[in-house]
């Protein structure tokens, strides 16, 4: 059975050339049958790829020939089919889109917390624990004390962060805040925002909730459930091990054991979480693609029917 390794890797550096990297990557990705994204912007890099390892390890060893980029950090798993069936490299304004001007985690991100440290800075009862991810990935697991800002996407944190109560006491003195998220982007940014926001104890996991589960054994951890991804494992457990959620090929929304035996279940057209959000005609097409990605016509627009959903 083929292999395939995945890694996932960011760094928050200044990339004034990041338009003519592209290309190259590009290249490099085709020749070692490398799939997946690379997001590059002026603040740096953003990726999660699969392919054969030694394929995977030739693209970071390109990219770390880059004296910018050269302490890059990644993190590795596998599994036994492609997680992504295309590659992508993206030009944007932001590596993780936050929205707000002038919030830069390279000088102004909260203080690294390791996962083995982790536990510790949670057992003080002051500490406001924050959970920056979006709200369906809470819902797959969390750790135990967490706020859930209940939010769409990550651009909606800084209005919450504003009008949290739990950052806003009635003795105008900020609290101690840590925060965490699934591989540690989103966390460099929201611990930035804070800091210029005048919070000055704020703390964030290093590595993310993925290193934690990769190297924290599970009778010492503080997390409950599982970790939400963005490909087709769609959540991961302790050791970085497969979950038990699938992954709902209309909405691509995860979908808890027994979902999928619900009459509102229809692979490839809805599930108990966007069935009212569809029209009949909408529904009628996702089948229609679903039926053609079965049979393998030609025309079928089979990889959108399992696109795995983008990190935000």
């Amino acid at each position: 059975m083929t292999s395939f390794l995945t890694a996932a890797f960011y760094k928050f550096v200044d990339l004034p050339d990041f338009e003519a990297l592209k290309a190259p990557l590009l290249a490099c990705c085709a020749e070692h049958q490398i799939k997946g994204t690379i997001l590059l912007a002026q603040e740096g890099i953003n990726s999660t790829v699969a392919g054969p390892a030694p394929g995977v390890h030739a693209l970071l060893n390109f990219l770390r020939q880059d004296p910018r980029l050269s302490d890059l950090q990644h993190k590795e798993a596998w599994s036994d089919k492609p997680p992504f069936y295309r590659m992508k490299v993206r030009l944007k304004r932001e590596i993780v889109t936050m929205g707000v001007a002038g919030i830069s985690p390279t000088h102004m991100a909260g203080t690294y917390v390791k996962p083995a440290d982790w536990n510790q800075l949670l057992q003080d009862p002051a500490l406001v624990l924050i959970d920056t991810r979006n709200d369906y990935e809470v819902e797959v697991g969390t750790f135990s004390g967490a706020i859930n800002p209940r939010i769409k996407t990550f651009a909606e944190l800084p209005q919450w962060l504003e009008q949290a109560a739990a950052l806003h006491t009635d003795s105008g003195v900020k609290p101690k805040v840590a925060m965490f998220c699934t591989g540690g982007i989103r966390c460099e940014k929201s611990t930035a925002l804070l800091r210029a926001r005048g919070f000055d104890e704020v703390y964030h996991l290093e590595g993310g909730i993925l290193k934690y589960l990769e190297t924290v054994a599970p009778e010492h951890s503080l997390w409950q459930g599982e970790c939400f991804v963005f490909d087709e494992r769609v959540c991961v457990g302790h050791g970085l091990l497969a979950g038990r959620h699938k992954l709902c090929r209309a909405c691509r929304m995860p979908l808890a054991e027994g979902e999928q035996n619900s009459p509102l279940f229809e692979l490839g057209v809805s599930c108990p979480k966007c069935h009212a959000s569809t029209t009949p005609g909408q529904k009628s097409g996702a089948r229609e693609r679903q039926r053609q990605w079965e049979w393998g016509k030609p025309g079928a627009n089979s990889r959108a029917s399992v696109k795995p959903r983008a990190e935000p």
